[in-house]
């Protein structure tokens, strides 16, 4: 497909997304675009996929860096669901969805990643970040959604950013959609 299409064919899909609630809003996966194109990220992981709305739109910054996305879920039925959207943008030389457990799937996981987003069960945040951080380039880029609503579940997560002089982060809302907000950190060694 010429590049004018596909170019259109991926902005329509975009543009018309039935997003669901566990879908990243629009603001926040425009920015988590631009951390991987402006990082000049070549590996991701994206803990929660949901839909692939997210992973949709890194994957298009990946493609851009010549880089990959690994997409992991454990819903067999969303993973269904955003395998088919990746196809259907033509994105699936770059993203990979694999079904499981995030927890069980991490270590197996070969070679290291520069990008990390999280998504997905909210008390296991820092379970997620013990089990990538073996597997992190230095100055990795890692975001963490819904900081602000589920503050509380996290908290320890969100301790270990703020405190393990390894991490600069902050929080930002990119979005008032949902009333919540990312953490970005950037991992300093």
């Amino acid at each position: 497909m010429p590049s004018v299409k596909l170019e259109q064919l991926r902005n329509d899909f975009i543009g018309n997304f039935t997003r669901i609630e566990k879908n990243t809003t629009p603001g926040d996966a425009a920015l988590l675009r631009i951390l991987v194109e402006s990082s000049r990220a070549k590996r991701g992981l994206e803990i929660g996929t949901a839909t692939g709305y997210g992973a949709i739109l890194m994957g298009l910054g990946f493609e851009r860096n010549g880089g990959e996305l690994l997409c992991v879920d454990v819903d067999a039925k969303m993973v269904a669901i955003a395998r088919d959207n990746i196809k259907h943008v033509r994105l699936q030389k770059t993203v990979t969805i694999v079904e499981g457990d995030a927890l069980a799937v991490i270590p197996t996981l070969k070679g290291k990643f520069d990008f990390v987003f999280i998504d997905a069960i909210k008390q296991d945040y820092l379970d997620y970040l013990r089990a990538v951080e073996p597997k992190l380039k230095s100055t990795a880029v890692i975001v963490a959604d819904n900081v602000v609503q589920f503050a509380e579940e996290m908290h320890d997560f969100l301790e270990v950013l703020q405190c393990d002089p390894r991490y600069h982060s902050v929080i930002l809302r990119a979005s008032e959609e949902k009333g919540d907000g990312m953490a970005v950190a950037y991992k300093v060694s």
